[in-house]
């Protein structure tokens, strides 16, 4: 975990990064006692004074104003999701009171798009700590059919994403590149931290898989920044074989926290004949049992 503030470790590793090369910056020999900038380097860039800067990296220095993180942002050049998450993490130090966030409901009416994705498309519905609050038959046997299709109806089982990729043997080897899985996991995690600092549910979290999974903290201690959007996942499926899937993600109108994650293949492949097969298996698991007729 973080020795210094969240807003400290993350300019810290961000100016790691960075060489003076990168920057344009005289190297003045090559014996350099620290990875990447130094502070001063960092503060020279962004036009602020050393001092101010280190307090600010030591987590002793009130919030930056949007002039100070803006040209710290392009002094170190962060991408458009890291500055955002720059913007989070400043607009939140000092102001870090433990939350306890009542439980995440879907509505009637994403339920019903589920349903309706179902014959199509397999689908999900995530919450602020990437727990599953709903999916349709097809993106439960697509993600995790060893586990309950009734388990995120219930707060206390909810499956939960990121502690799934990392702790969970089946979803592990689901995927064929676990490890860049892993990275977009944290990555996202990441940002969902910057943005609720204070959901205690979310600290345990972190500290469980911190403490559980020696390549969680690796990748935690990057302080890598990525945004769920676009990926494509090629996925061992004990099912229905090897296929290729393009996940997407996208908001939810009027729930802010949470989003829909939905699964697509190319027309007409193999990895959408697989699909098929995978939403056959769904209707035979819904269809009523007929009754044995009286002899």
């Amino acid at each position: 975990m973080d020795r210094t503030s969240p807003l400290g470790a993350f300019l810290k590793a961000r100016r790691a990064r960075l060489s003076p090369d990168d920057v344009g910056l005289p190297r003045y020999g090559d014996r350099r006692r620290v990875p990447g900038l130094r502070r001063e380097e960092v503060a020279l860039l962004a036009g602020v004074s050393a001092g101010y800067y280190t307090r600010l990296e030591q987590g002793q220095q009130a919030n930056a104003s949007p002039e100070v993180l803006d040209a710290l942002a392009r002094a170190l050049h962060l991408s458009p999701a890291e500055r955002d998450h720059l913007y989070d993490l400043s607009s939140t130090t000092g102001h870090r009171a433990a939350m306890s966030y009542g439980d995440e409901k879907v509505s009637a009416d994403l339920r019903t798009l589920l349903t309706t994705m179902a014959a199509h498309v397999p689908a999900l519905v995530v919450g602020r700590r990437n727990d599953v609050l709903a999916w349709n038959r097809t993106g439960h046997a697509l993600l995790a059919a060893h586990l309950d299709f009734a388990a995120p109806d219930d707060p206390g089982t909810r499956p939960n994403l990121s502690r799934l990729v990392f702790l969970d043997a089946p979803t592990r080897a689901l995927y064929r590149d676990w490890p860049a899985k892993a990275r977009a996991v944290v990555g996202n995690l990441r940002i969902l931290t910057g943005r609720n600092p204070g959901d205690t549910h979310l600290a345990a979290l972190i500290a469980e898989l911190t403490a559980r999974s020696q390549e969680f903290r690796s990748l935690w201690d990057a302080h890598t920044v990525a945004p769920c959007g676009r990926d494509v996942h090629t996925l061992a499926h004990p099912a229905v074989g090897e296929l290729t899937v393009t996940q997407q993600t996208f908001d939810v109108p009027k729930e802010p926290h949470q989003s829909l994650v939905t699964f697509t293949a190319e027309p007409g492949s193999p990895s959408t004949v697989a699909l098929e097969a995978l939403e056959s298996r769904g209707r035979i698991v819904d269809a009523p049992v007929a009754c044995a007729s009286t002899p």
